[in-house]
């Protein structure tokens, strides 16, 4: 019997972990189950309610609370660095994963021989706002880490015990779970699966945290927005000394005619924001390999239960 491992991340959840965990349970049989729970740091009742369940179910269920708040990648890798199943299931905590499409995906997964299986919705039931960072998302990552075209980033997502094992050796503090899946291999397939909408509160994703996980994926796993902003440093200074020329031969030509000082003033600021923006993303590379190399920790498991062998 091959033995599948579901990965999940849990942040503020009291109220839908302890169904997503028993539906789990009592749904897939078929296989030698076991689930990782990862708790964020939450800031509910959620540690209580996981600790119940691994003391209801300890030959199924690990269960990890980390020291604070470290983000949902981060929280994945620590329960990647502790799964065992021949694939690894990653969904969420909040019952847009149906059950019967884990399975679907499990099945999937354990038949063909790929080493990630995405998952594409028909119609995803995120709100608005998460919908477009993921798109803007999905486009950046063609560009920088070479995406398949086609290829939808899901968050539910399977990944074979190959695959976390090259995932798991970066210890960076930044983790980008796709990045360093993209990295890894490229027998990558996709399947088709039903969306279900929020059954309780509402997307943990920020603007903020969206943004952060942006500057992931852009300086973690890419140099390409450094040469871009050589690219663009390039291009205006020959525009710029194109200008200029033109400027002294307008004067030369005519004595009389004025330069202009408002112009003068937008070309100077507008020059001055692309260096600006260019520095700060020196900057952001920089200040990334710095913790990088003060080893900032990747999580830090404050609580660890799990059934001793």
């Amino acid at each position: 019997m091959s033995k599948l491992t579901v990965a999940i991340p849990v942040y503020n959840s009291q109220n839908t972990i302890k169904r997503v965990v028993e539906e789990l349970i009592e749904n897939i049989t078929e296989y030698l189950l076991e689930i990782v729970i990862v708790n964020d740091a939450s800031e509910d009742n959620s540690r209580q309610v996981c600790l119940d369940l691994f003391e209801k179910y300890p030959k199924i269920i690990k269960f990890y609370s980390l020291a604070k708040n470290f983000g949902e990648h981060n929280a994945v890798m620590a329960a990647l660095n502790n799964s065992t199943g021949d694939y690894t299931i990653i969904i969420d905590d909040d019952f847009q994963n149906p059950i019967s499409e884990i399975k679907k995906l499990a099945d999937y997964s354990l038949n063909k021989n790929f080493d990630v299986v995405y998952t594409k919705y028909e119609k995803k039931k995120h709100s608005i706002f998460r919908n477009l960072g993921s798109k803007f998302n999905d486009k950046v990552a063609n560009w920088l880490l070479k995406k398949p075209q086609g290829l939808y980033l899901s968050s539910f997502k399977s990944v074979s015990k190959f695959t976390v094992n090259q995932i798991i050796k970066y210890d960076l503090p930044y983790p980008y779970i796709d990045g360093l899946i993209l990295r890894t291999t490229s027998n990558i397939g996709q399947i088709v699966v039903e969306h279900s909408k929020r059954e309780q509160g509402k997307s943990q994703y920020t603007i903020v945290k969206l943004i952060g996980l942006w500057l992931n994926m852009v300086t973690n796993f890419s140099i390409k927005p450094l040469r871009f902003a050589t690219f663009l440093g390039f291009t205006f200074s020959i525009v710029s000394f194109l200008l200029a020329v033109a400027g002294i031969l307008i004067k030369l030509l005519d004595p009389s005619a004025p330069l202009g000082y408002a112009s003068l003033l937008v070309s100077v600021a507008f020059l001055g924001g692309i260096q600006l923006t260019a520095i700060g993303m020196i900057g952001e590379y920089i200040g990334r390999t710095f913790l990088s190399i003060s080893k900032l920790p990747q999580f830090v498991i404050k609580e660890r239960h799990e059934k001793k062998e």
